[in-house]
């Protein structure tokens, strides 16, 4: 967050106060709904309405808090999963407002070519081609103004928005998560950050020439523009009908970018949206897109990562609460164990079996994990509130939506087995010393 008083667009209580109003404008709606007695499917399809219109950070939040299981009545999460990413781009007046604020009055001088309309928008910031006078194709990525303000502003109104749920659902104290999703809101908003993350991941991932992510250009880049390479290739969701073995390709690529930096360095990726994912010709290169929203861990949360991952393999129960322990969750006792224990198989099980199989393993896609997630909300019910520790937040999250990607791929490998290698020898002393190391190098 910027405290420099010359700074136009830090946080602002006016603009705060702007924004304020004009999302309250927008959930009037749902207010109306709620004084009207409406049920709580009615009232959830009326506040994704209101976010939808809404815009900017909160609709993002809600997004996200709707694929991070159980922390939201199922009617929520269901409706807030229908939020679209994409949200209509600022016209060219803002473009110049940006690229002047950021590069200089010259700063078109500074392209070979610049395009006007914008390649893609979402719900920070927005994203033009461009050429660099050495001919490489470049992405700018511009960040919407006051973005600050409206974090917060928006963060304000979403806590009063889970206390709302926690009132209708006492099973999840998500105290400790809006922290956790707050302050990786505000360093998405630091592209200088961003930088830096990119340059992370080129190192964790330097031996995979089968994968590859944009080079920035600090030179263009500031804190609120991020200028890399263009990188092409096709989406994910082009190649859901190629054949079984390049869509196994695709998956073992996506699970070995996720899981090397997770397992190496203690670092996931936060956002494994589809759409940061794109691949080229035959599949024979994975590049990753987006690195906004990036989780470094402290190396000791990887042991209770990798202890649950044994526990669970071994039936050792022991080493089961013990990992629970490290991750920080409290009161443990032998029915919240066995809660928790309950959804951990449901996320492990694919990786305790050593057998090629899809993810679901012939469960029908729509209703895999809604089991297991009605269960365990049931018996916290009775145990609630439980505190989630906000490191488990995007660990969770990030790990169901890459689950999301080998759904739709319809993926059948191993996963087992190469989950197994990519832990063989784990030891915390040497990731700790891996993670210093490289983000000693960027600057982290």
């Amino acid at each position: 967050m910027s405290d420099n008083p010359r700074d136009p667009e830090r946080d602002r209580i006016s603009a705060r106060i702007g924004r304020v109003a004009k999302v309250g404008a927008n959930m009037s709606s749902a207010v109306g709904a709620r004084v009207m007695g409406a049920d709580q499917q009615a009232l959830a399809r009326a506040l994704r309405q209101a976010l939808g219109r809404s815009k900017g950070p909160l609709m993002k939040v809600a997004q996200l808090l709707s694929t991070i299981p159980d922390l939201l009545p199922q009617a929520y999460a269901d409706e807030f999963r229908k939020l679209q990413a994409h949200a209509p781009p600022m016209g060219w007046p803002f473009v110049q407002r940006r690229m002047r604020a950021e590069l200089g009055e010259d700063w078109e001088t500074k392209f070979a070519s610049f395009e006007r309309e914008a390649a893609a928008a979402a719900s920070l910031g927005q994203v033009h081609r461009a050429t660099a006078h050495d001919g490489r194709a470049l992405a700018c990525k511009l960040q919407y103004p006051d973005m600050m303000s409206a974090v917060e502003a928006d963060l304000g109104q979403l806590k009063a928005l889970l206390t709302l749920f926690k009132a209708m659902d006492g099973s999840i104290d998500s105290s400790e998560a809006i922290v956790e999703v707050g302050d990786r809101l505000r360093e998405e908003l630091d592209y200088a950050r961003e930088l830096k993350h990119l340059r992370l991941f080129a190192i964790m991932l330097e031996s995979r020439t089968d994968v590859a992510m944009p080079e920035p250009l600090p030179e263009l880049s500031t804190k609120r523009l991020l200028t890399m390479t263009w990188l092409g290739g096709r989406g994910l969701m082009h190649w859901l009908d190629e054949p079984q073995e390049l869509r196994n390709r695709i998956a073992e690529l996506l699970f070995h970018a996720w899981w090397a930096p997770m397992t190496r360095y203690g670092v996931i990726h936060g956002d494994p949206h589809l759409g940061n994912y794109a691949l080229t010709e035959n599949a024979e290169r994975l590049h990753l897109l987006d690195f906004g929203c990036v989780r470094i861990f402290p190396p000791r949360f990887l042991e209770g990562v990798v202890g649950l991952y044994h526990g669970l393999k071994n039936d050792d129960r022991d080493r089961i609460a013990h990992a629970y322990e490290i991750w920080g969750f409290k009161n443990l006792n032998a029915e919240l164990i066995e809660a928790l224990t309950l959804w951990a198989r449901f996320i492990y099980g694919p990786l305790i079996e050593e057998r090629a199989r899809t993810i679901a393993d012939n469960v029908p896609p729509a209703e895999y994990g809604r089991r297991e997630a009605m269960e365990v909300r049931r018996r916290l019910k009775t145990l609630g509130p439980v505190l989630v520790p906000r490191e488990f937040v995007f660990m969770d999250r990030a790990a169901i939506g890459l689950g999301a990607a080998f759904l739709h791929l319809r993926a059948e490998l191993n996963f087992g087995a190469m989950f197994a290698e990519s832990v063989e020898g784990f030891s915390v002393e040497a990731l700790r010393a891996r993670q210093s190391a490289a983000l000693g190098v960027v600057g982290l």
